[in-house]
């Protein structure tokens, strides 16, 4: 159950941040999320408090998140392309491709940051904890409107 309604969140939560994110031109809109992004992985690399000896584990996780973006936005465009001629049946499915590149994402990002969370000291591992926790449910707070 609490998969499901991560799934679900994640599709409300892409295609509300995608709605949100539209630019005049693609390009335009590419630089912004690529800016955006660039942003959240600087973020977090000052809350991990990432040391330079994690530097070479925290260059994977951030190629990792860049790779990630890349592809769900391939499927939010992927989406967008047919919006306008899509069936019922084509928009369900798009959202399933949509889910499934945001649940592909979060795997990919365990994996990566799994070596650099394992190589952390205690103190570092429980701040990375919280960061996460916060992460995620302040992500299912705006989903809800509660901000």
């Amino acid at each position: 159950m609490k998969t499901m309604i991560t799934v679900l969140a994640s599709v409300f939560l892409i295609s509300s941040a995608f709605a949100q994110s539209m630019a005049p031109s693609a390009s335009a809109g590419d630089a912004k999320r690529d800016m955006k992004l660039e942003m959240h992985i600087k973020d977090l690399h000052a809350k991990l408090k990432i040391t330079p000896a994690e530097e070479t584990q925290w260059a994977t996780v951030a190629q990792t998140m860049r790779d990630s973006a890349k592809e769900l936005d391939a499927a939010i465009d992927k989406r967008e392309a047919t919006i306008n001629t899509a069936t019922a049946i084509d928009n369900l499915n798009a959202y399933g491709d949509i889910a499934q590149a945001h649940t592909d994402s979060v795997k990919k990002l365990s994996a990566a940051f799994t070596p650099l969370y394992a190589s952390m000291p205690d103190d570092q591992k429980m701040l990375a904890d919280e960061v996460f926790a916060q992460r995620i449910h302040k992500g299912m707070k705006e989903h809800v409107g509660l901000k």
